[in-house]
């Protein structure tokens, strides 16, 4: 069996090792010259919308999926023509707009922080004038950890924000005061099972996640798991989706969602009966998935910028390292470490020791 990846990086990656151990291969598409998952992998060098390779692509692999959100709509219609694509290019095609998004969310009855769209910087005054202040100004369209957005915090801020933006079409979402954020990740095979991880804990950063904890016992993960339901089944969908959400005193508002493997999810390679990667790999080929339940407890950390020393790291008990293999630069994902352990106490000692071992911070 071989999986063609749109996008060559970690998360191709770690996608790519899953696979080896069931005899699974991947093939990646990808433009740089350094795709981080060129060493475990196939790697096809060029362009996403290169019709020669989307067309060598297509007769190397049985399924097509991929591994961010910006790959090119047009690119995956066309794979789809020739081979099945998972998750759905409808998945895809919602997640690259965000008010399409918002808009997918309320038609389905899952509740999210109040948005309007904004095409002007009128549109931006009339917005603010009916959600009020504090609230986030958003790009319609590209953008990720923390980029592509402004908050709006007092009347001074609105004054030709829209143009500081890009002048592009975007969203004003109200300012949410959440206690915390979650995500709720799932994975639904192509019979329809539904399957999900432990409701992870996430603490970001400059927009960037931090810290990822898992949660086994979270009182409100039926409802993440209702809403990602609703979003899996209106899809069809088929593969692994994250639903990030604000929690909000009993009350969880939806964010965004991802239709791939997540950044939140990655504890589940040490943490869970099978990871996040290697269901994946086992519902877009029509396999079986396997068990989500945790092992034991579990925390993410991401390494921003640098790996920390690997010596370091292995001092710890429980931790395991995860080098993306990346050239270090400023708010770089460059890796992640788990921690898995039976002892909530040593959970939070070894948690702070390898935040301390992190120029980027992640208390």
């Amino acid at each position: 069996m071989v999986v063609g990846i749109l996008g060559g990086g970690q998360l191709a990656r770690m996608l790519a090792l899953a696979g080896h151990p069931m005899g699974i291969r991947c093939v990646v598409l990808d433009p740089a010259d350094d795709a981080c998952s060129a060493p475990v992998a196939r790697h096809l060098h060029g362009a996403f919308d290169d019709r020669r390779l989307l067309d060598e692509l297509a007769d190397m692999v049985d399924v097509i999926t991929y591994e961010f959100e910006n790959v090119p709509l047009e690119s995956l219609r066309y794979l789809s023509s020739k081979v099945p694509v998972y998750p759905p290019v409808a998945a895809l095609e919602a997640t690259q707009d965000r008010l399409d998004e918002k808009n997918l969310f309320r038609d389905l009855g899952i509740d999210t922080p109040d948005f309007l769209p904004v095409s002007s910087q009128e549109e931006l005054e009339s917005a603010v004038n009916r959600i009020g202040l504090p609230s986030v100004l958003k790009t319609r369209r590209m953008g990720y950890d923390g980029k592509g957005q402004i908050v709006l915090k007092e009347a001074a801020d609105v004054s030709g924000a829209w143009e500081q933006l890009g002048g592009v079409p975007a969203i004003l979402e109200a300012f949410v005061p959440f206690d915390r954020e979650v995500s709720g990740i799932v994975v639904r095979s192509t019979d329809g099972e539904i399957s999900a991880w432990s409701l992870t804990e996430n603490r970001h950063g400059d927009g960037i996640l931090k810290l990822a904890t898992s949660r086994p016992h979270d009182p409100v993960k039926p409802i993440a798991l209702d809403f990602a339901t609703r979003l899996l089944e209106h899809l069809d969908y088929v593969g692994v989706l994250a639903l990030e959400c604000f929690q909000l005193g009993d009350r969880l508002l939806a964010n965004e969602f991802a239709p791939r493997v997540h950044n939140s999810g990655h504890w589940t390679i040490e943490g869970a009966e099978t990871s996040q990667f290697e269901n994946h790999l086992r519902a877009v080929t029509g396999l079986m998935t396997g068990s989500t339940e945790p092992l034991e407890q579990s925390v993410m950390i991401n390494c921003i910028g640098e790996m920390p020393p690997l010596s370091r790291v292995m001092k710890i008990r429980g931790a395991h390292m995860h080098d993306y293999g990346k050239e270090p630069r400023s708010g770089r994902k460059v890796g992640h470490i788990t921690v898995r352990t039976a002892d909530p106490e040593y959970l939070q000692r070894a948690t702070a020791d390898l935040c301390d071992l992190q120029k980027s911070g992640c208390r």
